[in-house]
């Protein structure tokens, strides 16, 4: 039997879909590489983070903002008064309007 011939023997589909033990396992730890992987950089990328950005975060979180004095407004309205007329003010209409 050759090497072809062994892997033939090995390679029968043993599944309804056609996948044999070995496609599975492989496909599962091909799978497992990539989450591995994934979790790994995203970690990574936090850590890193956090190690660069360390300084700027420790500032942010022990600032206390300068207290400012709350302003206060305060408004003056002044109207004119009127003045007593030193006249007497006509008629609004003159007599002739309702005349015509």
């Amino acid at each position: 039997m050759t090497v072809f011939g062994h892997l033939l023997t090995h390679s029968e589909p043993s599944r309804e879909n056609g996948k044999t033990e070995s496609d599975l396992l492989m496909f599962a730890l091909v799978a497992a590489c990539v989450f591995i992987g994934s979790f790994l950089l995203a970690a990574g990328t936090i850590i890193a983070m956090f190690a660069l950005y360390h300084d700027k975060i420790v500032a942010a979180l022990t600032f206390e903002p300068i207290p400012q004095e709350v302003q206060v407004y305060r408004l003056r309205i002044t109207r004119r008064r009127a003045v007593p007329a030193m006249r007497r003010s006509g008629p609004a209409f003159p007599a002739a309007a309702f005349a015509a």
